[in-house]
């Protein structure tokens, strides 16, 4: 009986290194001349960021220097997905980043043609928030890494359980 080799394709990201992040960030928003007195806070959540700034100026600052944060601690931006800024009470400006972890339907089904359609060997399976790629060979199973990490998703792709 030949074995058989798989790996799991999940979207996922480092809580520690968003918390941080996020700390850095609001170390530096309290550091910064032009940020100082704009009483900015930054608030992280279960799901979601949460930024309340004065202006819309200051609030695309504040979102630069958390990209900034967040991709020198090796997180892709593709996890934050960013909400319509909205007026607050006093004259602010609050908006929502959710944090996207696990991968939809309509991606893992992306996944999964793109799969079936070029690896003819190789076999997707959807489970949940994860899609799993199994084959009899490790080879294949690397070209098929390879090829997913040419390929631009709206998620971040982290390849896991290789065996």
């Amino acid at each position: 009986m030949a074995a058989t080799y798989s790996f799991d394709i999940v979207s996922d990201f480092d809580r520690q290194e968003l918390v941080n992040a996020v700390d850095q960030a609001v170390r530096e928003i309290q550091s910064r001349y032009d940020l100082k007195d704009t009483k900015t806070t930054v608030e992280l959540g279960e799901s979601a960021i949460t930024i309340n700034t004065d202006s819309e100026f200051t609030l695309d600052a504040v979102q630069t220097i958390l990209q900034l944060k967040a991709s020198k601690r090796n997180l892709s931006l593709k996890i934050f997905d960013y909400g319509k800024p909205e007026t607050a009470s006093g004259n602010r400006v609050r908006q929502e980043i959710k944090l996207q972890k696990g991968i939809s339907q309509e991606i893992g089904k992306q996944i999964t043609k793109l799969i079936r359609d070029e690896f003819k060997k190789v076999q997707g399976s959807i489970q949940g928030d994860a899609v799993r790629v199994s084959a009899k060979s490790k080879d294949e199973l690397q070209v098929v890494i390879q090829r997913l990490k040419q390929e631009e998703f709206p998620v971040a792709l982290q390849f896991t359980n290789y065996r």
